[in-house]
C-alpha cells in the first residue's frame, strides 16, 4: 500500500488541478523562454543606428554622436526592454498560473462528478439491494466502461447471493424432512403405552433410516463444498478402472465400452463423479420388467482428452430443462423420481468436481426417453494413451 507524503493533498481533484496548473506553468514558462530568446537575438540589434535622441542626449542642432556612443546607449535601451518583457512576462504567467488552478479545479470536478455519482450508488448497495445498478449514462469512455464492468459484478453477485439463499432455503428443507419424520416416529411410539417390542425395533430402524439419510445428504453437501473450493492434489488417475470398478450391479442391462483414459487429478472426487452418475442412470430408468439399460463409454475425446459418456433409457425429459440438472436439489417431477429419490445434490457435485478439474460436463435428453452425460477431463498425458478409441457418437 502506498503512502502519499504529506505535503500531497488526498483528494485527487485537487491533485488533478495541481497538476493542470504545473502543466500549463511549464508550458507557459518554455514559450515565454522561447519568446525571449528570440528578442534577445533579434535582427533589429544588428541594425545601424544613425541617431538617438532622448532626455540628457545631444538633440537636433547639436553635433552628431559618435557611432560608439550610439551603439553603447542603443544596447542600453534594449536590455531595459528585454528586462521589461521578462518582468512584465513573469508577472502575467504568475495571474495565469493562478487562473489555471481555477479553471482546473473546475474541470477536474466535472471530470470526476460521474465518478462520485458512482461512488454515491455504490455505497447505498449492500446485499439486502445487489439488484440496484450505477446504469452511468453518456458516451462510450472510460468511466462508462469502469461502470459497465462495475455493474457486471453486481449481476454475477446478484446471482451468487441468490444461488447461496436458494441452496440453503433448499439443503434446510432436505435437512427437515428426515428430522420431521424421526420426530413423528418417536412422539407417536411414545404416544402409546402398550406398544410392543416389536412396534419399537420397526421404530427405531425408521429412525436410523432417517438418521442414514440425513448422513448421505450431509456427505453429499461436503463432498460439493470440497469440489467447489478447487483441487488440493493432481495425481493420475486410471477412469477406467474406476468405471469398472464401479459399474452398475442393478437389473438393468448395462453395455460397457472401456478404454483407455488416463486423468491427472483427485481420486476421490473422480471416484465420487462416476458414482453419482452411474447411480443416476440406474435410480432415473424404466421400471423394472421394461428392458431398461445403461451405456457406459470411457476413452479420448476428438481433442485428445480422457471422456466418460453415460446413457441410460428412462422416461422422456423436455430438451429444455437438461441444463437444469446441474443446478442443487433440482428435480425434474414424478417421471424421474423412482424407488429411491435420493438427495438432489449427484449432478450438482457432478458440475462442481468438472468445473475444479477444469473439464467440462454436458448433458442432452434422447428422443426416445433417458439422458445422455459426456463428462471431459483433463489427460495426464500418460504413453500410449493416443491410441485409445474416439468419442463416439450417441446413438
Amino acid at each position: 500500500m502506498s503512502v502519499l507524503p504529506g505535503w500531497v493533498p488526498r483528494s485527487i481533484r485537487w491533485r488533478l488541478a495541481l497538476l493542470y496548473s504545473a502543466l500549463f506553468v511549464v508550458a507557459g514558462a518554455l514559450l515565454l523562454g522561447f519568446v525571449y530568446v528570440l528578442a534577445a537575438h533579434s535582427a533589429s540589434g544588428s541594425r545601424t543606428i544613425s541617431s538617438v535622441e532622448g532626455p540628457g542626449l545631444p538633440g537636433a542642432g547639436s553635433a552628431p554622436a559618435a557611432p560608439a556612443t550610439i551603439s553603447a546607449v542603443a544596447e542600453i535601451m534594449r536590455r531595459d526592454q528585454l528586462h521589461d518583457l521578462l518582468v512584465e512576462a513573469a508577472v502575467a504567467l504568475a495571474v495565469m498560473a493562478l487562473a489555471s488552478l481555477a479553471l482546473g479545479w473546475l474541470m477536474a470536478g466535472r471530470v470526476l462528478s460521474p465518478l462520485r455519482a458512482m461512488t454515491a450508488t455504490a455505497r447505498r448497495i449492500s446485499a439486502d439491494n445487489l439488484h440496484e445498478r450505477l446504469a452511468v449514462p453518456g458516451p462510450d469512455d472510460e468511466l462508462k466502461a469502469m461502470a459497465d464492468t462495475f455493474d457486471d459484478v453486481l449481476a454475477r453477485l446478484e446471482g451468487a447471493f441468490e444461488a447461496q439463499r436458494q441452496f440453503v432455503a433448499n439443503a434446510s428443507h432436505e435437512l427437515r424432512t428426515p428430522l420431521t419424520l424421526q420426530q413423528t416416529v418417536v412422539d407417536v411410539t411414545l404416544d402409546d403405552p402398550e406398544a410392543s417390542e416389536q412396534a419399537l425395533r420397526a421404530a427405531l430402524l425408521r429412525v436410523r433410516a432417517a438418521g442414514q439419510e440425513q448422513e448421505r445428504l450431509i456427505d453429499a453437501l461436503l463432498t460439493l463444498a470440497r469440489s467447489q473450493q478447487g483441487l488440493e492434489r493432481r495425481e493420475f488417475v486410471d477412469l477406467t478402472a474406476i468405471v469398472r470398478e464401479r459399474l452398475p450391479d442393478s437389473g438393468c442391462r448395462v453395455v460397457a465400452r472401456l478404454e483407455p483414459a488416463p486423468v491427472l487429478g483427485d481420486p476421490q472426487l473422480i471416484e465420487r463423479l462416476v458414482v453419482n452418475l452411474t447411480e443416476n442412470a440406474v435410480r432415473h430408468n424404466l421400471p423394472a420388467g421394461q428392458d431398461g439399460w445403461v451405456s457406459v463409454w470411457t476413452g479420448l475425446d476428438p481433442t485428445g482428452r480422457p471422456a466418460l459418456r453415460i446413457e441410460n433409457s428412462g422416461p422422456p425429459i423436455p430438451p429444455d430443462q437438461a441444463a437444469g440438472l446441474f443446478q442443487p436439489f433440482r428435480r425434474l417431477g414424478p417421471a424421474r423420481i423412482g424407488r429411491h429419490d435420493g438427495s438432489g445434490l449427484g449432478m450438482s457435485i457432478v458440475a462442481a468436481v468438472c468445473a475444479a478439474h477444469g473439464g467440462r460436463v454436458r448433458a442432452r435428453t434422447r428422443p426416445a426417453g433417458g439422458l445422455v452425460v459426456e463428462v471431459v477431463l483433463p489427460s495426464a498425458g500418460a504413453p500410449g494413451s493416443a491410441g485409445s478409441a474416439r468419442l463416439p457418437v450417441a446413438v
